[in-house]
């Protein structure tokens, strides 16, 4: 009988609808459980007519996605397919969009599309993206001063928000090569919406691109390929969508919040409990540490992502020229690297800021200099590996000097391993980060980032535990999200996982 639920199950899991519906009924019935207690102030004994409303229609969303769950699980199990008229359910879903309701909606719009190509997928994630900035975005509406852009930063998300309902719907209902006039301007669109931080919109007008120009099939081209294989595992598109998420609110805070809420002292407000004015408390100074989390996460992204790319061209330079010339400039490089990679990063990241001070750039630095060893026997081992092969030795018998065979040759089929490396690193720097700034050693206290907030919630662990939780919390998330993303990028560029 297990065995038979099993088989069941795994049948329903090889359908992301099911997956997302699933998830809608559970996150809608969770804030519809919160936004209920958010209206009943239990000290007075009163409760708010308007936010019990809203927590109804949150039920409602929740019930109405199990309904069409049960309806999907019998289409799967009876047919193995989804029934038209299921698929049309969609459309009931996507409308609780206008109760904010970011997951059932988002359930809907995946239901409606049979065929998910995966410019349709990236156009998806893209949207979700920017409702759940405009989600996030809406809790300073209830501030006493809202940011001066924050009504310009909101319609610029809505107006894209739309084009992306709009480009979702012409991509699935129309082919890209016979239109390919259409579709260039939507994918010169979407490119350019990389300034709002939305990177899943950016890969939908390159694939976009890639597919109109390629004669052959989708699958042919690699990029596509691979980017295939990724959405293929669950966990690694969550990663990838938190990492987006947090890339995209990072450059949308500068319209839609007030970076003075996280940074200047209000003594008016000190060490206030969670609320719908400050959804993560205030600290010891009455700064909200819901804007300072928000603030503080374009910090972590920057350092952990520079600190990483940094070493990447370091370590990546210095391992291909001692794994393709080998010999004496083989043992030059690699002892002097075996003496930087004896000192644990950690000390030598604490020694560099202790001479030079603590600022962004000092940390950035310390960070990188750690992690280029790592990085050149990561490369020095692949390129060893591919120098030997034939079409290096055909290259050679051609003419082509040194530079030619490494820069166009042998780098091209060296760099998985280091995109899966840098993937996972990004995640450790991020940590590193936070520890050196807890520890006082890394960015300025009074700058938004989520060590030094940690730091502070440290202190009232017992008294006001959320001002370190919701920073812990962060941080692990983060972390979290870029472990997922390299494992489903080291699954998607195994030749063997194919």
């Amino acid at each position: 009988m297990d065995y038979k639920k099993k088989l069941e199950e795994s049948k329903f899991i090889k359908f992301r609808e099911y997956s997302s519906l699933n998830f809608a009924v559970g996150a809608s019935l969770f804030i519809g459980v919160i936004i209920l207690l958010f209206s009943v102030d239990f000290a007075k004994k009163s409760f708010n007519v308007y936010t019990i409303a809203v927590s109804l229609l949150y039920f409602l969303s929740s019930l109405v996605s199990y309904l069409v769950l049960i309806k999907l699980k019998k289409d799967i199990k009876n047919n193995n397919d989804i029934s038209v008229l299921t698929r049309r359910l969609g459309f009931i879903l996507i409308f609780f969009l206008v109760f904010a309701n970011i997951f059932t909606a988002s359930s809907g719009f995946l239901l409606i599309a049979k065929k998910k190509k995966l410019e349709y997928i990236f156009i998806f994630e893209a949207f979700l993206i920017n409702i759940y900035i405009i989600f996030v975005s809406g809790v300073n509406l209830f501030k006493e001063i809202i940011p001066d852009n924050f009504y310009f930063g909101i319609i610029i998300l809505i107006l894209t928000s739309l084009f992306y309902i709009v480009s979702m719907y012409l991509v699935s209902v129309k082919e890209l090569k016979p239109n390919r006039k259409l579709f260039y301007f939507i994918s010169a669109v979407l490119i350019l919406t990389i300034f709002l931080g939305n990177i899943f919109a950016f890969l939908a007008g390159i694939t976009m691109i890639l597919k109109i120009n390629h004669k052959d099939d989708d699958i042919s081209i690699e990029f596509v390929d691979v980017l295939y294989r990724v959405f293929k595992n669950e966990m690694a598109v969550i990663g990838m969508f938190f990492v987006i998420f947090l890339f995209a609110l990072s450059i949308s805070s500068l319209f839609t919040f007030n970076y003075a809420d996280a940074v200047e002292n209000n003594y008016t407000a000190l060490l206030q409990a969670p609320s719908l004015i400050y959804p993560f408390g205030t600290d010891n100074y009455g700064r909200d540490v819901f804007s300072r989390i928000v603030f503080g996460a374009r910090i972590s992204l920057i350092i952990g992502v520079i600190s990483t790319i940094i070493p990447i061209i370091v370590g990546g330079i210095l391992g291909a020229l001692s794994g393709y010339y080998k010999g004496k400039p083989d043992n030059i490089i690699m002892r002097i690297l075996d003496i930087l990679y004896s000192v644990p990063s950690i000390l030598l990241a604490i020694a560099i800021i202790s001479v030079f001070g603590a600022n962004v750039f000092v940390l950035i630095i310390a960070l990188s200099i750690s992690a280029v060893p790592s990085y050149a026997r990561t490369v020095r081992a692949s390129v060893i590996s591919v120098s030997n092969m034939e079409f290096i030795e055909a290259a050679k018998a051609l003419g082509a000097n040194n530079f030619i065979i490494i820069y166009k040759h042998i780098i091209p089929n060296v760099l998985s391993p280091v995109i899966v490396r840098m993937s996972l690193d990004i995640g450790s720097a991020v940590l590193s980060t936070s520890s050196l700034s807890f520890l006082g050693l890394g960015i300025e206290p009074h700058i938004p980032e989520w060590g030094n907030i940690l730091k502070i919630g440290s202190v009232y662990l017992e008294t006001n535990p959320y001002i370190a939780i919701f920073p812990g919390l962060a941080i692990i998330l983060m972390v979290l999200a870029f472990n997922f993303l390299g494992d489903g990028l080291r699954d998607a560029l195994d030749p063997k996982m194919k």
